[in-house]
């Protein structure tokens, strides 16, 4: 299976914040955020497998700063690291005012997705290739959340 470099699986959304998406202060509803999060990271994880994906935990999900109405969400994606039949995929939030244009990081996530085919059994992912020092310091970080995860898994077994 061929390896493929990051930037060839890249997603970006983006959208006006409107009302029917905020709260009752006026900013965005943290399960849009998380719903968009989702979709975003997905497309780059289709774009890496070419197959079928689901999503299988989120790590690190942090709301730094609020986004309001009127202003536009920007969601970036990227594959981090690729494992066996899974991939983890970083998504960064952004708020942008539509006056100045300003952005500003409001959130980021850690997602993991497993391949499958049209039966739901998983299937190998092809290699991330890790060009830069950078993306070998991601991928190794995605190997500890994936470690934690796991005993976390493991400990509620037990």
């Amino acid at each position: 299976m061929k390896a493929k470099r990051w930037q060839d699986s890249t997603a970006e959304t983006v959208q006006v914040v409107l009302p029917n998406d905020s709260n009752p202060l006026g900013f965005i509803l943290g399960g849009t955020v998380m719903h968009l999060i989702d979709i975003t990271g997905a497309i780059a994880c289709h774009r890496h497998t070419n197959t079928l994906a689901l999503t299988a935990g989120v790590d690190g999900l942090e709301f730094i700063h609020p986004i309001k109405v009127g202003d536009l969400i920007l969601l970036k994606s990227r594959v981090t690291c690729t494992f066996k039949t899974s991939l983890e995929v970083e998504v960064e939030v952004f708020s942008e005012a539509i006056e100045t244009g300003t952005r500003r990081l409001t959130s980021r996530a850690y997602l993991t997705f497993v391949a499958i085919d049209r039966d739901g059994k998983a299937q190998p992912v092809p290699p991330l290739l890790l060009e830069t020092p950078e993306d070998e310091e991601r991928c190794r970080q995605a190997h500890q959340r994936r470690a934690e995860r796991l005993r976390r898994k493991m400990e509620r077994r037990v």
